[in-house]
């Protein structure tokens, strides 16, 4: 045998033993770059309302995946305008981001026009299931929250903790997520004590601070000693409810909101948007862009209860709340309205 052969042989064997290890194939390196994300809020990251409930979520997101260098996001607030909001969903998609969020229903008809133009960037906007996929487009996704669900065990809680056997309800705009959440309390408030009395208003705005105020204001001089409200507006109505010195209570919804009023917020449907976030973006980078509507629930950790531990008159309120989440989660309960 020539020194040649000798030596290739050995060379040879270890090439033979490295392929069996690793299959015969590299394993692909990771991409070092983050995952970007930009979203378009309605209002302020700190509303303890719907904008924050994603802010939280991303800011959640953020810190699972490793930090910023990681996972990167921006975000536009106070987007009321809906054509401002469609000029920045444009910018940032244009900017090469791998998600844009639309975060609010009112911004459907401008995403519907701009990711076609974008067919290699995922959008998401919520609360809805549009998708536009019956109308070709296939890099939409949408999310919605079972709002129905945390509006059902609030409206036990309510029908609990009332003592004039009347409660009201602060309503934005009767669509949505909303409009979901406010029937399902009102089931929750019958199903649990049909004598009561449910006043109930719509302010025709999610954002109107003073009108959501006046209308908390009308609710109590009718009698409501339990009020609960929706939107970014809801700080007008839990100001109108501190001021009665404890006689009123409310129970919030979106983000927990106890730190308005520690002495009469008695419990909070909290949004965690992570779930359907962690969702999205695992598809993303399977490359999927859109074209699914995922939804968050009490099942999956979506929607999740959290009680004013320092409320000291939560009394038999509490256990029918848990009663009615579990119920709701196995099915025994049905909160759809």
């Amino acid at each position: 045998m020539s020194r040649f052969m000798k030596w290739l042989m050995p060379v040879a064997l270890l090439a033979l033993l490295l392929g069996a290890c690793t299959g015969g194939q590299q394993k692909p390196a990771e991409s070092s770059k983050p995952f970007r994300v930009a979203v378009v809020m309605p209002s302020s990251i700190s509303d303890l309302a719907f904008s924050q409930s994603m802010y939280d979520a991303l800011v959640g997101i953020q810190q699972e995946m490793g930090g910023p260098e990681k996972f990167e996001f921006v975000y536009s607030e106070n987007m009321f305008k809906v054509d401002d909001a469609a000029a920045a969903i444009r910018d940032y998609a244009s900017q090469g981001y791998d998600l844009v969020i639309a975060h609010g229903s009112q911004y459907g008809t401008s995403l519907r026009e701009i990711a076609p133009n974008f067919p290699n960037t995922a959008f998401a906007h919520g609360t809805t299931n549009r998708t536009f996929v019956d109308e070709g487009v296939k890099n939409v996704y949408a999310y919605e929250a079972a709002s129905n669900e945390g509006g059902y065990v609030n409206g036990v809680m309510a029908a609990k903790l009332t003592k004039s056997k009347i409660v009201g309800i602060v309503g934005p705009i009767d669509v949505g997520d909303a409009k979901l959440y406010i029937e399902g309390f009102e089931k929750g408030v019958r199903e649990t004590d049909p004598s009561i009395q449910i006043l109930k208003v719509f302010t025709g705005s999610f954002g109107d601070v003073a009108l959501a105020r006046e209308a908390a204001d009308a609710h109590i001089a009718a009698g409501a000693d339990v009020l609960i409200g929706t939107g970014q507006m809801v700080v007008g109505a839990i100001a109108a409810v501190d001021e009665q010195g404890g006689k009123v209570l409310w129970i919030g919804t979106q983000a927990n909101q106890t730190k308005l009023a520690p002495k009469v917020i008695v419990a909070n449907q909290v949004y965690d948007w992570k779930v359907v976030l962690r969702d999205i973006i695992a598809k993303i980078k399977k490359g999927q862009l859109g074209g699914e509507a995922l939804l968050i629930t009490l099942k999956n950790g979506g929607l999740r209860m959290e009680f004013n531990e320092n409320f000291s008159r939560l009394g038999e309120a509490k256990p029918a709340a848990e009663a009615a989440i579990q119920g709701i989660i196995n099915g025994t309960i049905n909160a759809v309205p």
